[in-house]
């Protein structure tokens, strides 16, 4: 990532995220919504073979965090 920008977050999301934050060990806010969104994006093993027709998933070159 380069460069850094700044947003708005209510009281309460400020407090949800410390709370990650501080479960996962992570050292800033942008790791903690990082792990967040790499967790959002991975499908549950308790949801596979739910959705029959859904086709193949494939990842996208500006799918990745690395």
């Amino acid at each position: 990532m380069t460069g850094t920008t700044t947003i708005q977050l209510s009281l309460k999301v400020r407090s949800l995220l410390d709370n990650v934050k501080r479960e996962i060990g992570a050292r800033s806010y942008a790791d903690a919504i990082v792990w967040l969104a790499k967790r959002a994006k991975v499908m549950e093993k308790s949801e596979l073979g739910l959705l029959p027709k859904l086709h193949t998933f494939r990842r996208e070159k500006h799918d990745r965090f690395d």
